[in-house]
């Protein structure tokens, strides 16, 4: 009775180290993976373009989307994405790469008012992502086109606002810029609501993703 005892006690003892090990194990192997945050708003937290990224891009990488539903460049609005928790999240995540997809909502008629103010907001952001310890590649996505919708989204201030300073500040700081407008530009039906892509736009958007950070 007391070997048994003695065999019980042992064989507990080997099952608690055995998942000691595996816990230690997958942490290491996690931090050699290649961190990737998908920053953006409901685009980015709504759509599969994050797990079709993640996908794409196989088992070196960790892919993790930080989107926030409403979420703009510029600070003036209800929602700015630098002041949100999703944001400092991402920061604490420590990225090797971070791709920003931001701007859709910056289009918005009464966020539209503060557009001078866009490349100096998204500076800033950016200049928050810059300082992290990571130092991570930051790659800037021009938004996907808008179609006929309901949410007072404004295909001509995308075009002629936002995706013209988007280029600008990727062109100021020298980032790498992905382009998702123009693939998606003759494709509505690749969009629930003229705003938010299904699953082909998404993985449209991956993809284009996807081939800029493997070149």
């Amino acid at each position: 009775m007391l070997r048994m005892k003695y065999l019980a006690v042992l064989i507990a003892v080997l099952v608690v180290a055995a998942a000691l090990v595996a816990v230690v194990f997958s942490g290491a192997f996690r931090g050699e993976m290649v961190r990737v945050a998908c920053i953006g708003d409901s685009i980015t937290e709504l759509s599969t373009y994050p797990t079709d990224l993640e996908e794409l891009l196989g088992c070196n990488y960790y892919v993790r989307e930080f989107g926030v539903t409403g979420s703009t460049v510029v600070i003036n609005s209800f929602t700015p994405y630098l002041y949100e928790p999703r944001f400092s999240a991402a920061k604490l995540f420590l990225p090797d790469v971070v791709v920003i997809l931001l701007g859709t909502n910056d289009v918005r008629t009464d966020n539209y008012q503060s557009i001078d103010e866009f490349v100096a907001d998204y500076k800033q952001l950016i200049g928050e992502v810059q300082a992290l310890e990571s130092n991570p590649k930051i790659y800037l996505v021009k938004p996907p086109p808008l179609f006929e919708n309901e949410l007072d989204l404004s295909s001509d201030n995308l075009v002629d606002g936002v995706i013209p300073r988007v280029e600008q500040v990727a062109n100021d700081l020298g980032l790498p810029l992905i382009d998702a407008y123009t693939p998606l530009v003759g494709h509505p039906e690749y969009f629930v609501d003229g705003v938010h892509p299904d699953f082909d736009g998404a993985s449209v958007i991956a993809n284009q993703v996807y081939k800029t950070l493997t070149n």
